[in-house]
């Protein structure tokens, strides 16, 4: 036996026991944290929520056709059949990290969107563009600290007086015979308009808890005009505002309240067929008005969140209100966008129904005259699509 061997076998006997015990007990005590960690994570109430089947999709949804169709080819090589002859598949490697990190090779938007302020807005997708809409005339948020939200604002009593769009409209041949079956919210309800709020001037200024003066003014504008076409509305007046103080919630947190607030309703009202969250846009006049037949209008934009798992129902139903509007009241509409959790909510409580929409109404500049406009022509349009549904579905029973 050579010396080193030797003095390596006497170093083990000698080697203090004390010191073997505590590697030992180390060792099994990361194991045991390890596991604490684990266990903990996966029961969390994130998992619980990301292992639902309709979360699964939505995580999918960021991988093309043929890209899913690759993965299923690695068990089954009939799927790959499928594929054009000109698809290259890309690598497991690729295909792992753009799981694992929602980050697209090859796509620098994918990474310098999360870096840069502002660059995720080309997230959003413009499925259908009105006159003027482009990237540069998206939607935009204001979104201040919700003590300036809820800071009192005096109101221009003078410019809440609007004549309400004919009230001498006849009765309408069809109703909905009290079923109240469109539900109209406002998750931003504390959104105003600079004409009414005394010393307002900045978009970030356009906030007031009145509900004569908000987002609730307007929802109950809509709710009036579709009710005298006789389609019944259920409109929510929560001041969300409020109720966001009291959680002790942030703006941020509105859709999460909204949230709960449809649900309530939709288990309530089983004849809630369609849903609309109304919104005030932060750009300036001369890109939410539009000018019909010599009159101004507040203009409209339909918002879907892409994140809901079957967001194409829902986007289908706002195509084609925005169609309708486009043939009846040409400008009204500023179009169609897709927008992803990556520039927004991404869902806006449109996986609770399959025929709802959120609608951007007017922006900070405009009065309640083209708010009122604006909420008579879409009633009009709305009515027409929702008899004609009617009748189709009532003809496929």
């Amino acid at each position: 036996m050579s010396m080193k061997k030797k003095d390596r076998l006497l170093y083990k006997l000698k080697k203090p026991q004390s010191e073997t015990f505590l590697k030992r007990a180390i060792f099994f005590a990361a194991i045991v944290l390890v596991l604490f960690v684990t266990v903990s994570v996966l029961a969390s109430s994130f998992f619980e929520k990301r292992f639902q089947s309709s979360s699964l999709k939505g995580t999918l949804h960021i991988f093309s056709t043929e890209q899913l169709v690759t993965f299923m080819g690695t068990v089954n090589p009939y799927f790959k059949q499928g594929l054009p002859n000109s698809y290259q598949p890309p690598s497991m490697q690729s295909l792992s990290f753009e799981l694992a990190t929602n980050i697209k090779p090859g796509d620098i938007r994918s990474l310098l969107g999360r870096e840069l302020p502002g660059f995720a807005i080309f997230d959003t997708e413009i499925v259908v563009a009105g006159e003027g809409t482009d990237y540069t005339t998206l939607p935009i948020e204001s979104a201040p600290p919700l003590d300036v939200l809820l800071k009192e604002r005096e109101v221009a009593e003078e410019n809440l007086k609007v004549e309400e769009s004919e009230k001498d409209k006849p009765k309408p041949d069809m109703t909905t015979n009290g079923r109240k079956v469109v539900y109209v919210y406002q998750s931003h309800s504390y959104e105003s308009f600079l004409p009414l709020l005394k010393g307002a001037s900045a978009p970030d200024d356009a906030n007031s808890s009145n509900p004569e003066a908000n987002m609730i003014r307007v929802g109950g504008m809509l709710a009036n005009e579709l009710e005298q076409r006789g389609i019944g509305v259920q409109q929510d007046r929560t001041n969300i505002g409020e109720k966001l103080k009291e959680r002790g919630w942030k703006h941020g947190n509105a859709y999460q309240l909204t949230r709960e607030i449809v649900q309530t309703a939709v288990a309530d009202n089983n004849d809630i067929t369609f849903s609309f969250d109304l919104h005030r846009d932060s750009l300036r006049r001369d890109m939410t008005t539009a000018t019909i037949n010599g009159k101004s209008y507040a203009k409209l934009m339909f918002v879907i969140g892409r994140a809901n798992p079957d967001f194409e129902k829902n986007l289908q139903l706002a195509e084609e209100l925005h169609n309708l509007l486009k043939e009846k009241y040409p400008g009204l509409s500023r179009g169609v966008i897709l927008k992803p959790k990556t520039e927004g909510n991404g869902v806006y409580n449109q996986d609770l129904s399959d025929r709802a929409a959120l609608m951007e109404v007017g922006g900070v500049d405009n009065n309640l005259e083209e708010i009122q406009r604006s909420m008579d022509a879409f009633a009009d349009v709305f009515a027409e699509f929702y008899w004609k549904d009617e009748k189709v579905n009532a003809g496929g029973q």
